[in-house]
């Protein structure tokens, strides 16, 4: 093999000119001008010589690529077509001496483009050349007119705190200043998806951007953006999927929460690979589902304890799909591999990036290089919006020292694999170190006593508080058969000594992880639980007060990330003050990581001195900022924990008596009058009345009729033999659904015609689904409604209107035939022999669920009374017929 450079010559013909032609710009033919285009020429002549290639588009030159051996570097060599594009000949185009808009430099492997118009647009490498819809596209876009247009949307939307509305203004002037890749550090529970979700809105608004992608690292979270962005009301009567279109992939049942009722929009495929000027819309998307779209199944990296999907796969996407790419979550990529596949994904497309984290990593920030924004914890504890913390050092010779056993102590040995054991004597001394435990060797009896000593915690929390501390315990590991997890669980349930439901195991090593982290994020029980990392990140559990750390933790980000899950306010009570972390290494973790995280960055303010020992620490001058900071944490606890009635008290010294806002205006109020300010804070009254403020009543509720709870699972065959669970059973009957109403008419007159509702159609409805290959009768259909929403008995059409809408309601026959003649009476008069008429065809309507004329002689109720030719006397025959269609129409709404 020869060792000299590549020539030129060969890297144009090899590698520049495919990729070229695989961009729709083919070669001219020899010695035609194009006129119309797209097309490339060659050896281009221009006043400071020949061009190496130029792009015709529409009869003009679009562009000017600069070639270099593939040994050189691109990005340097643009000033070379830069040169070219001043000496271009009757271009049309003149941008400051430049003949035309766009510039490229390429050495086959790596290209560097400009957009020529603006002075300050900078250089950038691209994944590929743009094709010519791509040129087109971004020459008839005006960004400054745009930029104008957004600097005249008002920016105080009302859901938005402050913070976001800086964080807004933060984006918008990094893109004003031609910034294409910016980072917005945020911490946990501050709101970033509503920031973008704003944000995104003014940025089409204004015209900035059309095509939007919203990546995240889960479809749990993919969910929630789908739904804030559905939410999100932007413009009077509104929402923002109103205005624009939302799209997604394909959600599991399980990326919804109990009872949710939300059908997203799944992304048409063409939108993607044929990016239109008209499209308008937001594809919210997992990082992995994208990185098979651009690179193809081979790149898939980890996703957690959730499947990749299925019907992923790699697609011809242009680098100009999207016009901004917000990566949520953009910290992730812990491995060499999933950044090298994160940071190509995220390369594929020439876009504005906005990278959102409330832990920036190093790749993080030296993938998007311009931190725009920063909102760090205590900014947030100190404005309300988080809680602060205490931290509670608990020490274990175990795991400060390891365990060392004794010639002559028993053992059990345990096989990992098979779960076997058998008990040995020691023959010898034996030394693990910290680092084996729970790994090689674990001290069961140390485990019991670390709970123990949460646990008499957890009770003066309790005695304080009037409940039990929401409380999660990070363990080292849930292997089987060795599973660290479980014997805490177990001890759990035994120290506690509040039943088996109190306490759960919450890892991808349980039956539907995510319905359990539901049921502790919004249950009285469990108050416990158990996990490995499953709940570090991405899982908003507001009510947390408890973190117990008996796992060791290297990693920064995933340290903060855990720490993070106990930042947010309390939703179910208003009333938590701050949450407890328990460092079971002697504080040693939250000293390895303090300085180096947004949460641990200084010491937490421990209550060891009185709130008027702080104030004097200020009226002294002693680190008078730290002590600052230090009060304006204890008065918003203060405002957190306070009755209604003290509000009346604190008003004798506060306007409104509102804590909250004395303390966010704490620091410059002591800026602009420092005597004055600490005069009121060194009244003995309102010091008094700091610490002995009311607190709110105790309320004791009895529910005599809450019981124990027994479930058990069925399971339906379908013609394949295949069993599903009741609540598959019924995602099967959803796709079902909603992928049929083009081909059985039934379903498409039930969805969208009512009107049309009639026998026939029902009968045909219950032959389709009994004949397909789930057999769904309407006997099992409504069992397993039952099972799932508690609800018996429920008509055919509730069912399959619900499975298309989880917003439609579930109603009996009874309840259904009820609410139609409800609407068909409604301010009507009615004979005597009417209303017997009508009561009973309401009877025979519950039963049949649809009426038609045959109905009169062949059902019982109707042809004793008479049939067809009785109610024509009663009703005139062209009411009953208009009578008729009235009620099957609203049986069918």
């Amino acid at each position: 093999m020869s060792d000299l450079p590549e020539p030129e010559r060969l890297t144009r013909e090899a590698r520049i000119d495919p990729r070229l032609d695989a961009c729709g710009w083919p070669l001219a033919p020899a010695g035609v001008r194009p006129m119309a285009g797209p097309f490339r020429t060659e050896e281009h002549e221009t006043a400071n010589g020949p061009a190496d290639y130029v792009l015709w588009l529409d009869g003009r030159i679009e562009a000017v690529v600069e070639a270099k051996r593939v040994t050189l570097g691109a990005q340097e060599v643009l000033s070379q077509a830069e040169r070219y594009a001043r000496g271009l000949h009757q271009s049309g185009f003149n941008f400051e001496g430049l003949r035309c808009p766009f510039l490229y430099s390429t050495s086959g492997e790596e290209i560097w483009f400009r957009d020529a118009r603006h002075p300050r647009n900078r250089s950038r490498r691209i994944a590929e050349f743009h094709t010519p819809n791509a040129l087109r596209e971004l020459l008839a876009r005006d960004l400054e007119g745009s930029l104008t247009t957004l600097a005249g949307i008002p920016i105080n939307i009302e859901r938005l705190w402050p913070h976001q509305q800086e964080a807004n203004a933060a984006i918008e002037a990094a893109i004003a200043d031609r910034t294409r890749a910016m980072l917005l550090a945020m911490a946990t529970g501050t709101g970033k998806t509503m920031t973008m979700v704003s944000e995104t809105y003014r940025l089409m608004k204004s015209g900035v951007a059309k095509r939007v992608l919203f990546l995240v690292d889960r479809r749990a979270l993919a969910a929630q953006a789908v739904r804030a962005f559905a939410a999100f009301e932007p413009e009077a009567g509104l929402k923002f999927d109103r205005i624009y279109e939302v799209y997604s992939s394909r959600f599991h049942r399980d990326d919804f929460g109990e009872g949710e009722t939300f059908d997203p929009k799944v992304m048409p495929g063409h939108y993607l690979t044929d990016p239109q000027p008209g499209h308008a819309f937001v594809y919210v998307c997992t990082i992995q589902r994208m990185a098979i779209n651009i690179l193809g199944r081979q790149a898939i990296f980890g996703a957690g304890d959730e499947a990749i999907d299925d019907d992923a796969d790699r697609l011809s996407i242009p680098i100009h799909a999207f016009d901004v790419v917000i990566a949520d979550e953009c910290h992730r990529g812990y491995t060499s591999q999933e950044l090298s596949v994160w940071r190509s994904t995220l390369d594929h497309f020439d876009a504005i990036k906005i990278g959102l984290t409330a832990t920036p990593a190093s790749h993080t920030s030296a993938y998007f290089v311009h931190k725009v924004f920063d909102y760090p914890y205590e900014r947030a504890v100190q404005d309300g919006r988080l809680v602060d913390y205490h931290a509670v050092t608990v020490r274990s010779d175990v795991r400060m020292h390891g365990i060392f056993l004794r010639e002559g102590d028993h053992v059990e040995v345990v096989d990992p694999h098979t779960g076997l054991s058998a008990m040995d004597t020691l023959e010898d001394e034996r030394t693990f170190d910290t680092s084996d435990i729970e790994t090689r060797i674990t001290a069961p009896q140390s485990n019991r006593l670390v709970l123990e000593e949460v646990k008499r915690y957890a009770d003066a929390h309790e005695q304080e508080f009037g409940r039990f501390p929401k409380t999660l315990i990070f363990a080292v590991n849930d292997l089987p058969h060795m599973s660290h997890a479980d014997a805490l669980a177990d001890l759990a349930r035994d120290v506690f000594g509040r039943g088996d439901d109190f306490v759960c195991k919450i890892t991808g090593r349980v039956d539907r992880p995510l319905q359990r982290i539901r049921e502790f994020r919004n249950l009285a029980k469990p108050g416990i639980a158990v996990t490995v990392d499953l709940l570090s990140t991405g899982v908003d559990i507001p009510d947390l007060e408890f973190i117990v750390f008996l796992r060791p933790v290297k990693s920064r980000i995933l340290f903060e990330q855990m720490l993070g899950r106990g930042t947010r306010k309390g939703e179910t009570f208003t009333d938590k003050p701050y949450f407890t972390v328990f460092d079971c290494f002697d504080g040693t973790l939250l000293a390895y990581f303090r300085g180096a995280t947004g949460i641990t960055i200084g010491p937490p303010d421990q209550p060891s001195r009185t709130i008027v020992e702080v104030i004097e620490d200020i009226w002294a001058n002693r680190d008078r900022e730290y002590n600052t900071a230090c009060l304006i944490k204890r008065l918003h606890r203060i405002d957190r924990g306070m009755a209604s009635n003290a509000r009346t008290l604190f008003a004798a010294y506060l306007p409104q008596g509102d804590v909250a806002r004395f303390g966010r205006g704490l620091r410059q109020a002591l800026a602009d009058d420092f005597v004055g300010t600490m005069k009121l804070l060194r009244t003995p009254e309102f010091q008094h009345l700091l610490v002995d403020y009311p607190r709110p009543a105790r309320e004791f509720w009895k529910a005599d009729e809450y019981g124990d709870t027994v479930t058990s699972a069925l399971l339906i065959r379908d013609t394949m033999g295949q069993e599903y669970k009741p609540e598959d059973y019924l995602v099967a009957f959803s796709r079902f659904v909603r992928e049929n109403p083009a081909h059985i008419e039934a379903l498409r007159i039930l969805l969208d015609r009512p009107r049309d509702w009639s026998a026939a159609a029902l009968g045909e409805l219950r032959e389709k689904l009994a004949q397909s290959r789930y057999r769904f009768s309407v006997e099992t259909l409504q069992k397993v409604h039952e099972l799932r929403y508690h609800k018996a008995l429920v008509d055919i059409i509730s069912m399959v209107k619900h499975a298309a809408d989880e917003e439609a309601p579930l109603l009996t026959a009874a309840e259904r035939v009820e609410r139609a003649f409800a609407r068909l009476t409604l301010n009507l008069s009615f004979t005597p022999d009417q209303e017997k008429w009508l009561a009973r065809i309401q009877a025979v309507m519950q039963k049949t669920l649809s009426l038609d004329r045959e109905d009169f002689d062949y059902q019982p109720a109707l042809s004793d009374a008479g049939g067809w030719a009785a109610a024509r006397r009663v009703f005139g025959e062209s009411e009953l017929v208009s009578m008729i269609h009235t009620l099957n129409e609203a049986i069918a709404a």
